[in-house]
């Protein structure tokens, strides 16, 4: 049976001070907004003849081409510019990519955000939203019908798949809660698996391959909505509290008036009627809202701050 639970960890989380955070040394960041700045040399700037877009691999990247596809067109008409998905196969090398110049736009993850912006001048302006304005999703711990797992303690044992360390339900928020809440650590209460993706650990429980995971809740009612997962294959035994999702923007030396033009369409693209609507309105979707890195990701420069995350860039 699903239960929620509100958390001494997750207020004790928000109660933590802003993470000291600070970017890569070959950005500057002079206006104090935590993400790097536009630079003022204009030979640095990036004007590319196709723009490319990623979206953050939470699930096979395959399914996300086509259910792009309307906002990449209306981005192409508003940009002038012809805009082409490039498939990330994991947060690694999406980072890696912008970090290279090779990737423009993009959605990442809400755990790996901050590495982003930190260590590929990624920055953020936008993420998506319900109708009514709110945002945000849950980060669950789910098992198997059967299990013998009812309670978050009784996973201690047993195996515990997360997905991979840059994400914030699939590995960081998960590690805080299951340390300061319920004194578990792996390897010595539970063993760690990894599965990569959220689709693979929610799928990894449902084919009983692992006896618990910590997904994004989301992801779960996508793959419900698309008839991947049926709802009595899997049981929810803890629910966070809501975290900001996936945020979009540019890289910080695309060409300013690009990156308004880029702005301008998230901020004018109309849902009604695309495959983006049908695909993210199963999980709340409805529309592209303004955000900040510095405001809306404090919380998971918190999470970070209590796993002793550090910003390191290679």
């Amino acid at each position: 049976m699903s239960k929620f639970l509100t958390t001494v960890a997750a207020a004790a989380l928000l109660a933590l001070p802003a993470t000291a955070f600070e970017i890569d040394s070959r950005y500057t960041d002079a206006d104090g907004d935590l993400i790097a700045d536009i630079p003022t040399d204009e030979s640095q700037w990036l004007d590319p003849s196709t723009l490319i877009f990623a979206y953050t691999p939470v699930e096979d990247p395959a399914v996300y081409a086509e259910v792009w596809q309307p906002f990449l067109d209306h981005m192409s008409e508003v940009t002038g510019k012809p805009v082409q998905f490039f498939p990330v196969q994991s947060n690694a090398a999406q980072i890696e990519a912008m970090r290279a110049g090779r990737l423009h736009v993009a959605g990442f993850n809400t755990g790996s955000n901050p590495l982003a912006v930190a260590c590929a001048g990624f920055r953020p302006f936008t993420m998506m939203a319900r109708a009514d304005g709110s945002f945000g999703y849950e980060m669950e711990i789910i098992t198997y019908p059967g299990s013998g797992i009812s309670s978050v303690e009784d996973i201690k044992g047993r195996q515990l798949a997360f997905t991979s360390e840059t994400s914030n339900s699939g590995f960081k928020a998960p590690s805080a809660i299951l340390a300061s809440e319920f004194d578990m650590i792996p390897e010595r209460d539970f063993t760690p698996a990894f599965s990569g993706a959220h689709d693979q650990s929610i799928l990894g429980v449902v084919n009983k391959d692992y006896d618990a995971a910590s997904i994004a809740n989301s992801v779960r009612k996508r793959m419900i909505a698309r008839d991947v997962i049926s709802e009595d294959g899997y049981e929810i035994v803890y629910t966070s509290q809501t975290f900001p999702t996936t945020g979009y923007g540019t890289v910080y030396n695309l060409h300013p008036d690009l990156q308004e033009k880029v702005k301008e369409a998230f901020e004018t693209f109309v849902w009604e009627g695309t495959s983006l609507e049908e695909e993210f309105k199963n999980s709340g979707e409805a529309q592209f809202i303004p955000i900040t890195f510095q405001e809306n990701w404090a919380v998971i420069r918190q999470i970070d701050e209590a796993n002793g995350v550090s910003y390191t860039c290679n």
